[in-house]
């Protein structure tokens, strides 16, 4: 496992809000604003990359647990950025402060947690529940 994977690693990750990434295109609202959910991938995103050079070959992470507030909207054609940071590790738990803003300020933010995994023993795990 991993022994670089400390607290203060921070990542990002941008996106342009485009009709496809609405409320009202992936059916999470009725408004052509960027979705929650759209948001919280961007967030999940961030956090990979705050700790994807960190892992050992081999290794990735999972999301478990995401809690975040949407608390402002964004219109097409908004830069959105995420960013995490590491704030504590327990063993393979990570979890991360992320938030998001656009130009015009901070749009969301919350706490995500992160297991990490060994990607074959994990993908094995997951095949053996397919039907």
């Amino acid at each position: 496992m991993a022994e670089s994977l400390t607290e203060g690693l921070e990542g990002t990750a941008k996106t342009t809000v485009s009709l496809e990434k609405t409320a009202k295109a992936v059916g999470s609202g009725s408004l052509e604003v960027f979705a929650t959910p759209m948001m919280v991938a961007l967030m999940e995103k961030a956090a990979v990359n705050a700790v994807a050079a960190a892992l050992s070959p081999g290794e990735t992470t999972v999301g478990t647990k995401i809690e975040v507030s949407h608390i402002k909207a964004s219109p097409v054609g908004a830069l959105v950025e995420a960013k995490a940071k590491l704030i504590s590790v327990e063993g393979r738990k990570l979890t991360f402060l992320v938030e998001a803003f656009d130009e015009q300020g901070k749009i969301g933010e919350g706490r995500h947690e992160r297991v990490r995994v060994n990607i074959e023993k994990f993908l094995g795990k997951v095949s053996s529940r397919e039907k």
